[in-house]
């Protein structure tokens, strides 16, 4: 909260304010009224006065905003976003920014395993001075990768001295139960910071939940039943009802409404957004209106993405209402039942007017190492995706990652037939072949490993966005394309790609960090347009085949992932190989 004694003048009428908002309905979320004939006057970025007369600090060189009856709402909040996917800061909020969204916390797991603290910082910078503001979360890196798992403390500390670092992100429940000496340390550290520890329990219930709880996380956002919710809110976590590109849980989880309980520890949150969604649907003001749409009250609606945030995070000082000595983020609607920004003000400047910015984004220049974090010294070869079984051999016995949903996996054992001393994929029969290759840490370093239920006939797909670890995922029905993927985002030093009887047929170059692309949102829906169409045409009907790739390493979601040591069985942790053996 500042301290400006300018701010007082503003209000006692002794100064102009800057800017005022007059004759608008007004949406109290700390009192949960709908008040009529408000103004606001703001100073400097900061609000000075809201009530019903503003007269007094209205001068010739005040900017007024008539709201004509319109209901002004604070800024919103998205409190778990995954900025660090597919598009840079910039280009994402030439669409974000439009429909109400003012402050944004992000998850920063994706750049660590593959660029270290540099890369972090360098990210971090990329979200300063925007239209509108971030906040982000150090990585607790719960990985499959024992190369990629945790984070060092010295780094942790120098993000925990950062004003823009609220916490450390989301930590999956299994592997701190599982391995506690790994991960305690940091939530230590964080809490001495006093920020917060973000969760992460899907499916814990039971004894398994409150020993998560116990250590001190602060917030899960992976309920998809009302029940779960209200296990989780009863143990005194916010609960985050994630409405957003990878699962839409929000119409499901609303009847928490029939409870009848609290609900000003509810968070309204995307988990991420693709471009596609983005586009078409927008971004928190969705949520929001989904929300409402869903039963909850218009003013409930609200809080969930506004105070409640701010008030999780500790930031309910600057922002998540509209009150004296707040910042001046707030959103002009047309009536509390309709979502849809006419204006959207933050740190008391006007973004943007009925859906067009007035403010551009600004365009980040990063560094030369976060733009070449392929660290391959030499091409692979078709041949190191090779499954040798022993000369002699007729049949192997070996564990597959079969495709159960398009993110979900699980464990079957199958024996096959050897053929030259080696199992080979058998696209007949929907079995391709996967590896996935270290390109930070140890570079080269790779498993190979079998995989059922993609529907790949022909060709292969590779990409380095790979979650929770630093490696290139790529899986295929012929080695030479799968070494083709692979060799190519080596030369793009990132990407997705997708190769076919030894041609790239669709690719999505991703430069920097090897995750996000520098290319328009337009060329973006394009590209991956292209890469989902070349892949229908090679038998893989998921609905996003991207998503479902880079989640093969993921720690997250059930339950048998693969890294560049080998298959990793979530349900105990265990690190196991093709054949049998841990």
């Amino acid at each position: 909260m500042p301290t400006d004694p300018n701010l007082m003048d503003v209000a006692l009428g002794r100064t102009p304010a800057d800017l005022a908002i007059v004759n608008a309905r007004l949406l109290n979320v700390y009192t949960g009224e709908i008040l009529d004939y408000q103004s606001v006057c703001i100073s400097g970025g900061w609000i000075a006065y809201v009530g019903p007369d503003a007269g007094p600090a209205i001068g010739n060189g005040t900017q007024v905003i008539d709201a004509g009856g319109a209901t002004l709402i604070p800024g919103l909040i998205d409190g778990h976003a995954h900025i660090a996917w597919l598009f840079t800061a910039g280009e994402f909020l030439n669409y974000a920014a439009r429909g109400g969204t003012t402050s944004i916390v992000t998850e920063t797991l994706e750049v660590y395993p593959v660029a270290g603290l540099p890369g972090v910082l360098d990210f971090l910078a990329s979200l300063k001075d925007q239209p509108i503001r971030f906040f982000g979360t150090a990585p607790a890196m719960v990985s499959v990768s024992r190369a990629a798992t945790g984070v060092a403390p010295a780094d942790l500390e120098k993000l925990l001295q950062q004003t823009e670092i609220v916490g450390l992100g989301e930590s999956y429940w299994q592997a701190v139960i599982q391995d506690p000496d790994t991960y305690l340390p940091a939530f230590s550290q964080t809490l001495a910071h006093r920020k917060m520890l973000e969760g992460h329990s899907a499916g814990a219930r039971g004894n398994k939940l409150q020993a998560y709880a116990a250590c001190g996380i602060s917030s899960c956002h992976e309920p998809i039943k009302a029940e779960e919710v209200l296990e989780r809110l009863r143990l005194g976590l916010y609960v985050m009802l994630r409405e957003g590109s990878i699962r839409r849980d929000l119409a499901d989880i609303a009847t928490i409404r029939e409870a009848g309980v609290d609900t000003r520890r509810l968070i309204l949150t995307t988990d991420g957004i693709s471009p596609e969604d983005l586009i078409e649907m927008g971004y928190m003001e969705y949520v929001v209106q989904k929300a409402i749409d869903s039963g909850f009250d218009p003013v409930t609606a609200v809080q969930m993405a506004t105070l409640n945030v701010a008030e999780h995070f500790g930031l309910d000082d600057r922002i998540g209402g509209i009150a004296p000595g707040k910042l001046a983020d707030m959103v002009l609607i047309p009536d509390p039942m309709t979502i849809r920004a006419t204006c959207v003000i933050c740190n008391g400047r006007v973004v943007a007017r009925d859906g067009h910015l007035e403010v551009t984004p600004r365009k980040h220049i990063f560094s030369v190492e976060s733009l070449n974090s392929i660290r391959l010294s030499e091409a692979v070869r078709p041949s190191d995706f090779h499954l040798p079984v022993g000369a002699d051999a007729e049949t192997a016995t070996v564990r597959v990652i079969e495709m159960v949903t398009d993110l979900v996996t699980r464990e079957v054992t199958m024996t096959l037939p050897a053929t030259g001393g080696a199992i080979h994929a058998d696209p007949e029969n929907d079995l391709a072949k996967i590896a996935a290759i270290d390109r930070t840490h140890r570079p080269g370093k790779h498993f190979n490993g079998l995989i059922k239920g993609l529907g790949l006939r022909s060709g292969a797909m590779a990409s380095s966005a790979a979650w929770d670890t630093s490696c290139i995922i790529v899986v295929g029905a012929s080695e030479t394309d799968m070494a083709l993927c692979v060799n190519r985002i080596r030369e793009l030093q990132g990407g997705t790609v997708v190769c076919d009887r030894g041609r790239v047929v669709a690719e999505l170059p991703m430069p920097v960090f090897g995750i996000l692309s520098e290319r328009s949102i337009d060329e973006l829906i394009e590209a991956r347009k292209t890469i989902k169409q070349a892949l229908a045409g090679l038998g893989v009907a998921l609905p996003d085949p991207m998503l479902t790739l880079v989640t093969l390493t993921g720690a997250a979601i059930p339950y048998l992932r693969i890294c560049e040591e080998g298959l990793v069985n979530l349900k105990d942790g265990q690190t196991v190989g093709l054949f049998g053996d841990r």
